[in-house]
């Protein structure tokens, strides 16, 4: 059962996290059907957290998420999207448990199949699109920090998991994951492989954006496939993993966690363009052109808003923009 087998629209796969990747989703669904979101699977803070470590499966939140931006806009999906987002407040074990988290477990020990477990949710909600998990095992990411100890603002500190990593008080230079070499699910490779456009971004940079290039086996499909590629960059900064950085700051840092990556459209909000001749020529050498749109919801926070990026993703897909390769 594949959601994404037929239907309108080009062949999408859009990777990351969070809820930088339900803001992505949110607007490539009026795009098409033809959709599939690749999800990071290292949280282990909240509800996901818990699961994980009593149950020993992947953290379901992100995917929760995803699944959640997709869902059809009838009466049923809204319903059904509004369940698996709802979350318990009591005084006992099950206070801050999001039940759609607990549906996707119990799901996969009666599967035993974490995808097949997706699918029959994505089937409950009407999803437009499918949702894989970017691994086939739980991965931990690992941080180099730099300054974590006001004594010693120069020192390197690693610090381990992706919550340590998202708030640490020190500046993130670079991450890596453990295990270094985790199984890639063949489902992904086979969406990457086949999809006209990938969209990566945005999300928080160093644990729901870059961790997808740092699996062998994607990174070298995201290298090799066909498909153009688009980095969506982020309405603000980050404390700890992004602080004082400008748009090409993000590109670099990319860049050298993955070097054979080749990108070839960079969407960004006039907003956050400090220097705009400085990243035309960092995009340039990742082989990107630069796009300038609003994006914002325009009310002040660093939100995108669905419809303004939904515009911006069909003039990138229409080929008005970004040339075939």
């Amino acid at each position: 059962m594949s959601p994404t087998s037929s239907g309108r629209g080009p062949n999408v796969v859009a990777l990351g996290g969070g809820h930088g990747l339900a803001a992505s989703l949110s607007a490539l669904r009026h795009l098409t059907d033809r959709l599939t979101a690749v999800v990071t699977v290292a949280d282990d803070g909240g509800s996901s957290g818990r699961l994980r470590r009593e149950f020993g499966v992947l953290p379901p939140g992100d995917l929760r998420m995803a699944l959640s931006a997709l869902c059809d806009d009838s009466e049923w999906g809204l319903l059904w999207r509004d369940v698996l987002q709802h979350r318990f407040a009591s005084a006992g074990a099950m206070n801050d448990h999001a039940l759609g988290n607990l549906l996707i477990v119990t799901l996969w020990e009666l599967l035993d199949d974490p995808v097949s477990g997706l699918d029959w949710v994505a089937r409950l909600l009407g999803a437009r699109g499918r949702v894989l998990p970017m691994a086939a095992v739980p991965l931990d990411i690992e941080g180099t920090v730099l300054g974590i100890d006001p004594d010693d603002p120069a020192g390197l500190t690693t610090v381990r998991g992706q919550v340590a990593v998202a708030t640490t008080p020190g500046r993130v230079i670079g991450v890596q994951l453990s295990p270094n070499d985790p199984p890639a699910r063949p489902e992904v490779l086979e969406a990457v492989r086949d999809a006209d456009w990938a969209v990566l971004g945005p999300g928080s940079w160093y644990t729901s954006v870059l961790p997808h290039l740092l699996v062998p086996e994607l990174a070298r499909a995201l290298a090799r496939t066909e498909a153009r590629i688009c980095l969506t960059l982020n309405l603000g900064q980050q404390p700890g993993e992004t602080d004082g950085f400008s748009p090409e700051n993000h590109l670099e840092v990319l860049a050298a966690h993955a070097p054979d990556l080749r990108i070839d459209a960079v969407l960004v909000d006039p907003s956050q363009i400090e220097d705009a001749a400085s990243l035309e020529r960092v995009a340039r050498a990742m082989g990107a052109v630069v796009v300038s749109r609003d994006v914002a919801i325009g009310d002040g926070t660093p939100r995108h808003d669905p419809l303004r990026l939904a515009a911006a993703y069909r003039d990138l897909f229409s080929g008005a923009i970004v040339p075939n390769r």
